[in-house]
C-alpha cells in the first residue's frame, strides 16, 4: 500500500484533470443502468474525498474510508468548505470493519491496483461482500495489464503546476507491478523543497478478478470500458467493473 504522506498535500492539484463532476454522473448511470438504488454507499479509498463530496451533493448517503489520515485530513477540511456533513474512516481496505452493512460501494481511480498482494486484494473483496446487503452492487475501476505494459512501464512523467514540480519516475516489475517514485518541488520563497514519496501499483488480469470476486460471493455484471457502457478492449487502459452480491452465506 502507498503512503500518500506529502502527495496528500499536492494530489488535488496534480490530478486537476480528473473530472470528478461526470464521474458522477457516469457511477449514477451505471447503477441506473442496473436498476439499482444507491443508498447507503461506501467509497472506498475515498482519498481527498472529492468523488465522495460530489455525490453527496448529488444526494446520496455516502461515507468515506480511506487508509491516509493526511488524505482524510484535506478530505474533512473539503467538506467543512462545502458545508457538507459526512463520516470519514481511517480503515486499509483489506482490514474494512464497519458498523452495519451498505448497499453500494464504490471505488474509483484505481485504487484497488494499490493493493499488490493477491491474497490482499481477495480479503478487501471478501470484507467489502461481507458488510454488503442482499443485492448490494460493487462498482470500481482498475487500471489494466496494457497499461501498466505499454502506457506506465518504465516511462517518466514530468508534472508542473504552480503549487509543486513533480517527476513521476516508473518502474515494472514482476507480475504487472510498477514501482513509482514521485520526486515533488515545493516552492516557497523562492526557494525550493523536494519531497520523495515511493508507490506500488499491481495490474491484475480480467479473468483474475472476475474469480476473485466470484470467491467474495459476487457475480460480475459488466466489465466496461472506462467512462462508458462498451465492453473492455484488450487495448484499454482502465477497466469498469460493475458485480452485485449473490451469495451472503458469510453474513452473522
Amino acid at each position: 500500500m502507498s503512503g500518500y504522506h506529502i502527495f496528500s498535500r499536492f494530489y488535488d492539484n496534480l490530478t486537476f484533470n480528473v473530472d470528478y463532476e461526470k464521474r458522477a454522473d457516469y457511477l449514477q448511470s451505471v447503477l441506473s443502468l442496473f436498476g439499482h438504488e444507491a443508498g447507503l454507499t461506501l467509497d472506498l479509498a475515498c482519498g481527498t474525498g472529492s468523488m465522495t463530496l460530489a455525490l453527496k451533493q448529488r444526494g446520496w448517503d455516502i461515507f468515506g474510508v480511506d487508509a491516509s489520515q493526511e488524505m482524510l485530513s484535506v478530505a474533512m477540511d473539503k467538506a467543512y468548505e462545502k458545508e457538507l456533513s459526512v463520516l470519514f474512516l481511517c480503515q486499509r481496505m483489506e482490514k474494512l470493519d464497519l458498523y452495519g452493512t451498505i448497499d453500494t460501494c464504490i471505488c474509483t481511480l484505481d485504487s484497488l491496483n494499490h493493493i499488490t498482494d493477491k491474497a490482499a486484494l481477495q480479503t478487501a473483496f471478501d470484507k467489502v461482500a461481507l458488510f454488503m446487503n442482499p443485492g448490494g452492487m460493487f462498482v470500481f475501476d482498475v487500471n489494466t495489464v496494457y497499461k501498466h505494459r505499454h502506457v506506465l512501464a518504465n516511462n517518466t512523467f514530468v508534472y508542473d503546476t504552480d503549487e509543486v514540480f513533480c517527476v513521476w519516475q516508473n518502474s515494472l516489475k514482476e507480475n504487472n507491478i510498477i514501482n513509482i517514485e514521485l520526486d515533488l518541488f515545493e516552492k516557497a520563497d523562492g526557494v525550493y523543497t523536494r519531497h520523495t514519496e515511493h508507490i506500488r501499483e499491481r495490474a491484475y488480469e480480467i479473468g483474475e478478478l472476475k474469480e476473485m470476486l466470484e470467491k467474495a460471493g459476487f457475480e460480475t455484471l459488466a466489465v466496461f470500458r472506462d467512462m462508458t457502457t462498451d465492453p473492455i478492449g484488450e487495448n484499454d487502459d482502465r477497466a469498469v467493473f460493475v458485480a452485485r452480491i449473490v451469495n451472503v452465506k458469510n453474513k452473522a
